[in-house]
């Protein structure tokens, strides 16, 4: 009769659970570099016990959906016909969760005789995008089979943290150094430009020469416009690098787009294109083109809205301001839920969220959008506090402060007296109130449905 143990390794603080292995001298918990829990769960050995070590005699690897069995159970150590004990089993889970690509790793394993199956099961963690940033000289099919070479779980993401990042690293350290260049690798977790989360970005330090001499537009409507030709100054003459390019492309190139409609707009990694004389070792400079993709230019197909109790949705649609097949201006819809959010806000609904979600039909084209409101409570004007200032310049503050205790809170107004105090330094006759800035915070009750104001004067 068989006898399955069951064993589990979590990342983030190496948690142990490991029952019986294969004999009885060797029951109970296994002491790894890390403490360990107690045993979790523990089955009885088999009358005839097999010996300490055993040959193994299947690996099986569930769980992933990101990765293939194979590739995965490559980077166990464990090979199949193989002597093994608990020690190679433990130090196999601890190898997969050291790597950061899997969050869970469960393993269980049943001997019969002088042979053992062993099951692991995982999770996969949560990943970022690769971006690599500055490596002109190298095509992306080449550093991603470099990554996969060396690493063997590479999809073009990777995790945040984990002992497979410095392989990752390494791997294209060594491709800098087979191809001649004298630069090191190094690797960061940042903010992505734009709409990106966090990415880990790859690049080239302590390499030279390799500047932008002129920008090239991947579409006719970024390449004739006249207001990107200024902006174009931060990328030329500057160190190529991808980074830098997506984030132009987003803040300078995107609203261009977004205003004629293309709501949709794709941006590709930035590439390359060699100039300068062909006889040096390096090129000195580059040409950097920007993929451009703009998709069609979407016409306005209406809202619906749904939790509203505040505004009609005939209120609401004139907040958005956009007629009946009109072409969406991105940056005015963007402008326009904000402007329903401050609505909101001048009539005391501080805490009111306002959810679109974009439909689309690329066929017609045409973008209609789904608009969900919770708009919780309205608050009402409660205490004002001001500290910083004399006691004469405080005093001229409140009575400058146009809403009362108990009235509804207007948000409007308290971010338009903050802009004119900021603006003025001094707003009261001959008396000059003398500060930097102005720390404002709100503190909302809900249970009173009160708001107060705290205005530190620095």
């Amino acid at each position: 009769m068989e006898s399955p143990r069951i064993a589990s390794v979590k990342q983030k603080g190496l948690i142990f659970c490991l029952s019986a292995f294969l004999i009885a001298p060797l029951l109970g918990v296994l002491s790894p570099a890390t403490a360990a829990p107690p045993l979790i769960q523990q089955r009885a050995a088999t009358a005839q016990q097999p010996p300490a070590r055993a040959k193994l005699n299947a690996l099986r690897i569930t769980g992933s959906r990101k990765f293939p069995e194979e590739n995965i159970a490559a980077l166990t150590g464990l090979r199949l016909g193989d002597m093994i004990g608990k020690e190679e089993i433990q130090a196999a889970a601890d190898r997969l969760a050291r790597l950061g690509t899997f969050q869970n790793v469960r393993y269980r394993f049943t001997g019969r005789e002088e042979s053992v199956d062993v099951e692991i099961t995982l999770e996969d963690s949560p990943t970022v995008p690769v971006m690599f940033d500055n490596f002109p000289l190298f095509s992306d099919g080449e550093l991603t089979q470099a990554l996969k070479d060396a690493a063997g779980l590479f999809d073009g993401t990777a995790p945040e943290n984990g002992t497979i990042l410095d392989t990752m690293t390494e791997a294209l350290q060594q491709l800098l150094e087979k191809r001649g260049v004298e630069a090191t690798v190094e690797r960061t977790l940042l903010a992505g430009p734009g709409e990106m989360n966090m990415i880990q970005r790859f690049q080239m330090v302590g390499v030279a020469g390799l500047k932008v001499s002129a920008v090239q537009f991947g579409d006719a409507l970024a390449a004739e416009s006249r207001r990107l030709a200024e902006p174009q100054r931060d990328l030329i003459g500057k160190p190529y690098s991808r980074f830098v390019a997506a984030v132009f492309a987003n803040e300078q190139v995107r609203p261009l787009y977004l205003e004629k409609g293309f709501l949709r707009v794709q941006f590709g990694p930035a590439q390359a294109r060699f100039t300068g004389d062909p006889r040096r070792p390096l090129p000195e400079t580059v040409t950097l083109v920007l993929p451009i993709t703009p998709g069609p230019a979407y016409r306005w197909g209406g809202a619906t809205w749904s939790g509203n109790a505040v505004f009609p949705a005939d209120t609401l649609n004139q907040f958005l301001g956009f007629a009946a097949d009109e072409t969406v201006n991105g940056m005015k819809i963007i402008a326009g839920w904000e402007r329903v959010r401050s609505e909101y806000g001048r009539r005391g609904y501080l805490d009111a969220v306002v959810e679109p979600q974009a439909i689309y039909d690329d066929a017609a084209p045409r973008v209609r959008y789904a608009v969900k409101i919770a708009e919780g409570p309205q608050y009402r004007m409660g205490q004002l506090t001001i500290t910083g200032l004399s006691l004469t310049a405080e005093r001229m503050i409140i009575a400058a402060w146009r809403i009362p205790a108990g009235e509804v809170f207007d948000r409007v107004y308290f971010e338009d007296f903050l802009e004119e105090q900021a603006r003025k330094k001094k707003a009261f006759g001959e008396y000059v109130v003398h500060f930097k800035l102005v720390g404002p915070m709100l503190r909302t009750n809900p249970d009173k449905k009160t708001v107060d104001v705290f205005l530190d004067f620095q």
